[in-house]
């Protein structure tokens, strides 16, 4: 914190001022105004509480009315409970259909995290029901991805084009080069 000297002069304004019961932000901008300072508020109130001058003979600035309730301007009428006016409608609820699940054609080796390998595919199984355990695919992994060719297709955009070797990209490359 940075301390404050007031000097005696400051003091005595603020004496004079808390005297006609001003209230700090007008006590400050006073001050502020006569002795070109940059007193804040809350170093005001410091200072006349370290003054013995800030009490709770301090009035109170006016409170606004608080607006009228809700039960004074609208008289409340007795509701039944389960009435229809304390329901929201609900919509119907319709059976809905599973959607069918895309399946790779590779029989997982059902690995644990532990026995992964370093080349082996990471697509997980199980782990749906509370306490199942996880189990990873484990074949040999498709190079540059974590799964085995058909789960790599199998987390992919069905509909979206198959994706293009990279090695016709960089043909194309060196022969514009």
């Amino acid at each position: 914190m940075e301390q404050t000297n007031w000097s005696p002069e400051h003091s005595d304004a603020l004496r004079k001022h808390l005297a006609e019961r001003l209230t700090f932000s007008a006590i400050v901008k006073a001050i502020n105004l006569k002795f070109r300072t940059a007193y804040t508020r809350n170093a005001a109130i410091g200072r006349a509480k370290r003054m013995g001058l800030a009490g709770s003979d301090r009035p109170q600035p006016l409170l606004q009315a608080k607006p009228p309730r809700l039960e004074k301007i609208i008289k409340p009428r007795p509701v039944e409970p389960g009435s229809a006016a304390l329901r929201w409608p609900t919509p119907p609820l319709k059976a809905q259909e599973l959607p069918k699940l895309r399946c790779a054609e590779v029989e997982p080796r059902h690995l644990s995290l532990i026995e992964l390998e370093r080349g082996d595919c990471h697509y997980p199984y199980g782990g749906d029901e509370e306490g199942e355990a996880i189990t990873f695919c484990g074949h040999p992994r498709r190079p540059g991805s974590s799964y085995c060719a058909p789960h790599f297709h199998l987390s992919r955009n069905p509909v979206a084009p198959p994706e293009r070797e990279f090695t016709a990209v960089w043909l194309r490359i060196v022969e514009t080069a």
